[in-house]
């Protein structure tokens, strides 16, 4: 069990991020702030993972001194393609279209950054996707809105559900957190 000896900071608004350390019974507060999620070329993906979650923990430097701060970034990675979050619904059918069928990765670098420790390490996820007929894909994105996912879905709800055939890997990876990992790095901490 992780005793906390320190408060935690998830720096992150995302839902599911924010339900599965509830879940991992950790006490955290959310703080936010905009950070810019570019990155440079040539980076493979867990590199860029792990790039913009360090680029995240960077923004709260002061708060890292009395403070565990936690950053994440998920990305979907279809045959070389990065796939972030779609830009609008057509975006996202192309993006969904193109997980039909198929397989893809989904790789979420997480930073734990505590006054000057700094540790960032990365998951990685297999996900073999059913065939989608286009109207399955209309219907996902009119009812589930899923313009916050990387790849355009989310595990966890009805696509991850009907399309997900199955997963070699960690499945709070592919919501968006390895918890595994992340506790036993707290441990380390």
């Amino acid at each position: 069990m992780y005793k906390q000896k320190h408060p935690i900071l998830l720096a992150s608004k995302s839902p599911r991020r924010q339900e599965l350390m509830k879940l991992m019974d950790l006490d955290f507060k959310v703080v936010l702030r905009e950070v810019d999620e570019s990155y440079p070329d040539g980076l493979l993906p867990a590199e860029i993972a792990i790039f913009i979650a360090e680029k995240k923990a960077a923004a709260f430097v002061e708060e890292r001194a009395r403070n565990i701060v936690i950053t994440a970034d998920t990305i979907v990675a279809y045959r070389q393609e990065i796939l972030g979050k779609p830009e609008d619904e057509t975006h996202a059918a192309e993006m969904l279209s193109k997980l039909s069928g198929t397989n893809h990765q989904v790789y979420t670098g997480v930073t734990i950054a505590h006054g000057d420790i700094v540790n960032s390490f990365f998951d990685v996820t297999e996900v073999f996707f059913n065939p989608l007929t286009p109207e399955q894909i209309a219907y996902y994105i009119s009812n589930y809105h899923p313009m916050d996912k990387a790849g355009a879905y989310g595990v966890q709800d009805w696509l991850g559900f009907i399309a997900v055939e199955k997963i070699i890997g960690s499945y709070t990876n592919v919501m968006g957190l390895p918890t595994e990992k992340l506790y036993k790095a707290l441990l380390a901490l």
